[in-house]
């Protein structure tokens, strides 16, 4: 990661670490849980060879930027506020947005708040969810799933905490997180990710994942926790209210959609379903293109970094 800038900045009342290299156009990176700006290593090198300058944020509550106590402090309206304020941070009008997992859902509702921020939206693993308004999301989840689907077992604050053990155990936790390929729902096992006696069960790493990838997350998650990630989950039903005036609103920025066969997001929710029937492409009429990537999963960004950054360059360089 040679030539990559760090900085802190001030954004909507906390201090934001920010990562950076490049000159020109922005690219804007958002990561999701449970990940970091590291998550984006490959596409700020390929991208800032290309021309563009690539911004990544530790968004809040993870990494090196600040970390409320308050579960309520992590809507979406937070979360998109801090976006916006880091945008207007860079001295620059609009940006190039990509994002993944939980950054994907931020970056939609950006894209659907602040539209003329946006030029273009590369999203990953997480399509456009327009609002119910008849049921909330987590109840909806809890119904079609149970209550050991991740989500769920996310919402009690404390419970997933204990289930994903103590900090000593991090390395191995992101590690299993990050090289899971089992399609469908991830419904939590009763005793957590970790087994009884601590341990976790070896699984070698993939040629995408090396030992000092997982040691640079875990150096921050043993710091930090996973709280401040998981309160994302522990306001879905929150944002559903927050965000009632905007139930049937369209995004209305260009967007292209990528994701991998086995992603778990893919795989369940019905998003294969929303995703052909021409659904998504309502909610989003400006999608341009679905990418559907064969034998990859979840965290593509990762996995497939050289094929992701070649989309977002192809697709960007367009505007």
């Amino acid at each position: 990661m040679e030539g990559v800038e760090h900085r802190t900045v001030e954004v909507n009342g906390i201090k934001m670490h920010v990562a950076e290299k490049g000159e020109g156009p922005v690219v804007l990176f958002l990561h999701g849980f449970p990940e970091l700006w590291y998550s984006w290593r490959h596409q700020i090198l390929a991208l800032s060879s290309r021309g563009y300058r690539a911004v990544a944020p530790d968004l809040r509550g993870y990494g090196d930027t600040e970390a409320p106590e308050s579960i309520s402090s992590y809507t979406i309206m937070h979360l998109v506020g801090d976006i916006v304020a880091l945008i207007d941070s860079l001295g620059v009008g609009q940006v190039f947005l990509v994002a993944h997992d939980w950054g994907a859902i931020v970056g939609w509702y950006l894209c659907l708040f602040r539209p003329e921020k946006i030029k273009a939206y590369v999203c990953l693993s997480v399509p456009f969810m327009p609002r119910n308004p008849k049921v909330r999301p987590v109840d909806a989840m809890r119904a079609l799933y149970g209550d050991d689907y991740y989500i769920c077992g996310f919402q009690e604050p404390g419970k997933a905490e204990a289930l994903y053990g103590s900090n000593n155990n991090i390395g191995e936790v992101i590690k299993s997180i990050l090289t899971n390929r089992r399609p469908g729902p991830p419904i939590l096992p009763k005793e957590g990710v970790a087994l009884p006696s601590g341990s976790l069960p070896s699984r070698p790493l993939p040629s995408w994942l090396s030992e000092e990838d997982v040691t640079y997350y875990a150096s921050k998650f043993s710091k930090t926790g996973l709280t401040g990630g998981l309160n994302y989950y522990r306001n879905l039903n929150l944002n559903w209210e927050l965000t009632a005036a905007w139930t049937g609103a369209k995004v209305k920025v260009p967007v292209k959609f990528i994701t991998g066969d086995l992603d778990v997001v893919y795989t369940s929710l019905g998003i294969k379903d929303y995703i052909d029937s021409g659904a998504f492409k309502r909610d989003v009429p400006y999608l341009e293109e679905v990418v559907v990537q064969e034998g990859v999963a979840h965290f593509n960004n990762q996995e497939a970094a050289e094929d992701i950054s070649n989309h977002i360059y192809d697709f960007i360089n367009k505007f």
